[in-house]
C-alpha cells in the first residue's frame, strides 16, 4: 500500500483530497498544526469510507518541526516510505500592499511557499532512492493571474507554481512526478466571507466550485495513470482563467 502525506488536511479542499486517497486505497497520513478535532474528523472520514489512516501534528513552516516529526515517523516505521506528497496547507492573510505589515508577508510566504521547500525537500530522497513519487503542489488562482490585495498570496502560490516546473525537470528521470492544482473560488472556510452570489457572476459555470471537485484532480495526479504528467498546473476554476 503506497502512503501519502497530505499537508493542511483537516479543513477544506485538504480533508477533501485526503477522504478521497484514503478511498483510493493509499495509507493518509493527515498532517495538522492546532486543530486536532477537524483532523480527527477528517480520519473519521476516511475510516468510514474503508480507508487507513493516521494524524501527525507539525508546523510545516517550522524548518526544525517538519524534520523532527518525519524523521521520527519513519524511525517508528522503518519498513514504511511516503511516496506521495500533497502540499495543500495555505494561509491568506489579505490586505492592500501599501498597508500590508511585515508579518503579513512573512506568515503567508512561510506557510505556502517554504513549507513546500522544507516538506518536498526531506521526503524527496527516498522517492528518488525507490524511483517513484508523486508531488501534488496546491497553487490557486491567484497566483496566475493576481488578484488586488493578495500580493503575498499571489507571490506565494506564483512562486510554488515556478518551482514546480524546475522541480519536475530535477526529477523526472527518477520516475516522480510533480504538478500543481490551482482552484478557482471553491466553497472552503477561506471563501466564506466572500460574496459568492456576486462572484460566481465572473464564473462561466456560474458557481463556486466543491472540495472535492479539487481532490479528483489530485486522485488522478497521484495515479498510474498520470505516470506521463509531470510539470503541469492544472486549473479548477469554472472556466474563470486557463
Amino acid at each position: 500500500m503506497k502512503i501519502a502525506l497530505v499537508t493542511g488536511g483537516s479543513r477544506g479542499i485538504g480533508k477533501a483530497i485526503a477522504v478521497r486517497l484514503g478511498s483510493d486505497a493509499y495509507h493518509v497520513i493527515v498532517n495538522y498544526r492546532t486543530n486536532e478535532s477537524e483532523a480527527r474528523d477528517t480520519l473519521e472520514r476516511i475510516r468510514s469510507a474503508g480507508g487507513s489512516g493516521e494524524l501527525l501534528s507539525f508546523d510545516v513552516s517550522n524548518a526544525q518541526e517538519v524534520s523532527r516529526a518525519l524523521d521520527q515517523w519513519h524511525d517508528a516505521n522503518p519498513d514504511k516510505k511516503i511516496s506521495i506528497l500533497v502540499n495543500n496547507a495555505g494561509l491568506a492573510r489579505d490586505n492592500l500592499m501599501v498597508f500590508m505589515s511585515d508579518q503579513e508577508w512573512k506568515d503567508v510566504m512561510a506557510t505556502n511557499l517554504d513549507s513546500f521547500f522544507f516538506v518536498t525537500r526531506h521526503l524527496l530522497q527516498n522517492m528518488l532512492v525507490g524511483k517513484w513519487g508523486r508531488i501534488v503542489n496546491i497553487v490557486s488562482l491567484s497566483g496566475q493571474k493576481g488578484l488586488p490585495g493578495q500580493v503575498n498570496y499571489s507571490a506565494s502560490k506564483g512562486a510554488m507554481i515556478a518551482a514546480t516546473k524546475s522541480l519536475a525537470m530535477e526529477v523526472g528521470k527518477k520516475r516522480v512526478t510533480v504538478n500543481a492544482v490551482a482552484p478557482g473560488f471553491i466553497r472552503t472556510d477561506m471563501t466564506k466571507d466572500l460574496d459568492e452570489k456576486q462572484l460566481s457572476a465572473l464564473v462561466p459555470l456560474r458557481r463556486f466550485g466543491e472540495p472535492e471537485e479539487v481532490a479528483e484532480v489530485v486522485s488522478f495526479l497521484v495515479s498510474e495513470g498520470a505516470s506521463y504528467i509531470t510539470g503541469e498546473i492544472i486549473s479548477v476554476n469554472g472556466g474563470m482563467y486557463s
